[in-house]
C-alpha cells in the first residue's frame, strides 16, 4: 500500500493518497491538485477515485478538476446533493483500489451526507484498519453540529445524529485503528483539535472528550457548547464544493497596479507581510494578513467573498502564493498587487511593543485601551489584567465600543492575529495603535499578573 497524508498549515487541512497495484484514490483533495497528479506519476499509478468525505465549508475542493485531469470518478456519500457526475455511496458500499479495500459508512452528524471510509490492505490483514473520518471524528474532538443550519437541521438535531454516528458505526472498530481526520488544531470545524495529525482509535477512547461514557442529550449539549463563530464564507464554500470549482488556471492573474492605484483601489488592500514588516511600514488603510500565519482561514473569515482585493507584498512569490491561497477559501477575485518596494506614497506604522512596557503602562496609565482579539474560550483561560476582549471576527462590528482618541493597544496570543487587528483599527480612524509583541504568550512567559475568566458567572480570579 502506497500511503500519504498531505497537510495544509494555512488551513489545518489533510488531504490523502492511497495506492496499490497501478491504482490509486485521493481523499479530500484541496484546491490545488497538481501535487496528488505528481504522486500518482512517482508511484506509477492511475488515480481512479477521488473522494469527499463531505461538502467541505472551510476551504474549496478540487475534486472536479482533479477528476477531469485524470479521468478519476468522483464519490461522496448518498445525500450529497452534487451537481456533477458523481458515485454516491451508503452504508456497507465497496470500492478497490488495486488490493485495498474501501469500506464505507454513512456518518452524518457534521453535515448529512458525511461517510467514513475504512481502508483495508487485503495483502496484509494483520495491519490496521486506516479509518478517514473526515469531519465526523477529530483527534481530540469531534465535529461541530452548527454548521449546517441553513439545510433544514437544528445544531441540536446534527449533534444526535454525530452521537449515533459515532457509538454505532465508528466506536465499533478495535483499539489499533488508525484515525486519520480532515483536520488538525487550528481549524473553525471544532473547537479543541489536536496538533496531532492522527491517532488511534484506543486513545480517542481514552482522551477524547467527547467519547467518554455519556448519554445523547449530555454530548449533545457538549458539542454545541462553546464553539467559535461560523464564517461568513463557510456558506459559500460549501455550495460551491457541490457546484463544482473551476481549474486555478482559469482564475485572471492580478495587474501590476501603480502606488496612486493602489492609494485609490476601490476593494480591499491585504498586506501579506509578518507583522513587523507592516508595522515598519506600510500603505494607508491595508489590512495586514500575514502569510505566515492561518492566511486563508482569517481572509475568508473577514474579507467577504466577491470583495475586489488588491495583494502588497516584499516579493512577487508571495503575490502568488497568496492568489493560491486565497482561490483556496473562494476568493477568486485578486485584480491588482504591488510590491512595496515600488511603492511611493505616504505611509503609516504600528508601534511594536513588549508585553513589559504594556504592563507598567496599564499600572500608570488610566485612559488607555487594552484589547485581546482572541476568541472567547482562549481569553478566558488566561488573559492579562486591565484588559478586554475584543474577538477579531468580531472587531468591527464592536467597534463602536471603543474611543478611537485613545491609545490602544492590541493583544493576542502570539502577534499575528492583534496586527490584523491593529489594522482594522486604523481603518476605523484610530491613531494611536499599538502591537503588542510575543502576545499572551510572552506574558505568561514573562510572569506578568494573569487572571481567568468563569464564563458561567463572569468571576475572575487572579494568578501569576
Amino acid at each position: 500500500m502506497n500511503f500519504k497524508q498531505f497537510y495544509l498549515g494555512c488551513l489545518s487541512h489533510a488531504s490523502y493518497y492511497l495506492g496499490s497495484e497501478g491504482e490509486a484514490a485521493i481523499i479530500d483533495p484541496q484546491r490545488d491538485v497538481q501535487q496528488y497528479i505528481d504522486e500518482a506519476e512517482a508511484n506509477g499509478q492511475q488515480i481512479k477515485y477521488v473522494i469527499e468525505t463531505h461538502s467541505h465549508a472551510d476551504f474549496v475542493s478540487g475534486h472536479v478538476e482533479l477528476a477531469a485531469k485524470t479521468g478519476a470518478q468522483i464519490v461522496y456519500g448518498q445525500r450529497a446533493k452534487t451537481k456533477f457526475p458523481t458515485h454516491k455511496v451508503k452504508d456497507g458500499d465497496v470500492l478497490n483500489v488495486g488490493s485495498i479495500k474501501l469500506t464505507f459508512r454513512e456518518t452524518p452528524g457534521h453535515t448529512p451526507e458525511g461517510i467514513t471510509i475504512a481502508a483495508t490492505n487485503t495483502l496484509a490483514p494483520t495491519e490496521p484498519v486506516k479509518l478517514f473520518t473526515g469531519d465526523t471524528l477529530f483527534i481530540g474532538d469531534v465535529g461541530r453540529p452548527d454548521l449546517i443550519g441553513s439545510k433544514g437541521f437544528t445544531a441540536q438535531q446534527m449533534g444526535g445524529m454525530l452521537y449515533d454516528s459515532l457509538h454505532d458505526k465508528i466506536l465499533s472498530f478495535p483499539d489499533e485503528t488508525e484515525i486519520y481526520p480532515a483536520h488538525g488544531a487550528g481549524s473553525l470545524c471544532g473547537k479543541s483539535l489536536s496538533k496531532e495529525t492522527w491517532s488511534t482509535l484506543g486513545n480517542q477512547r481514552k482522551f477524547n472528550y467527547a467519547l467518554q461514557p455519556m448519554s445523547k442529550d449530555e454530548f449533545v449539549k457538549i458539542v454545541a457548547a462553546d464553539q467559535p463563530e461560523v464564517p461568513a464564507y463557510f456558506q459559500k464554500s460549501a455550495a460551491k464544493n457541490l457546484e463544482g470549482s473551476a481549474p486555478l488556471t482559469e482564475i485572471a492573474k492580478p495587474h501590476e497596479l501603480s502606488s496612486e492605484e493602489i492609494q485609490h483601489f476601490d476593494g480591499i488592500v491585504i498586506d501579506v507581510r509578518q507583522a513587523s514588516e507592516y508595522g515598519s511600514g506600510h500603505i494607508p488603510n491595508s489590512i495586514n494578513i500575514g502569510l505566515g500565519g492561518q492566511f486563508a482561514s482569517w481572509a475568508g473569515t473577514l474579507i467577504p467573498i466577491d470583495t475586489n482585493i488588491a495583494v502588497v507584498a516584499d516579493n512577487q512569490m508571495a503575490i502568488d502564493e497568496a492568489v493560491t491561497r486565497l482561490a483556496r477559501v473562494g476568493h477568486e477575485s485578486v485584480t491588482g498587487s504591488i510590491l512595496i518596494d515600488n511603492f511611493n506614497g505616504e505611509t503609516k506604522t504600528v508601534e511594536q511593543v513588549s508585553v513589559n512596557e504594556v504592563a507598567e503602562l496599564t499600572t500608570t496609565e488610566k485612559h488607555l485601551q487594552f484589547i485581546d482579539v482572541r476568541r472567547v474560550g482562549e481569553y478566558n483561560a488566561g488573559h492579562a489584567r486591565r484588559i478586554s476582549n475584543f474577538p477579531l471576527d468580531k472587531l468591527a462590528a464592536d467597534i463602536e465600543r471603543l474611543d478611537p482618541a485613545a491609545p490602544t493597544y492590541v493583544i493576542c496570543q502570539g502577534g499575528y492575529r492583534s496586527s490584523m487587528g491593529t489594522s482594522i483599527l486604523e481603518n476605523a480612524g484610530f491613531r494611536k495603535i499599538y502591537n503588542v509583541t510575543g502576545g499572551t504568550s510572552a506574558w505568561i512567559e514573562a510572569g506578568l499578573p494573569t487572571e481567568t475568566t468563569d464564563a458561567a458567572c463572569e468571576v475572575t480570579n487572579t494568578g501569576t
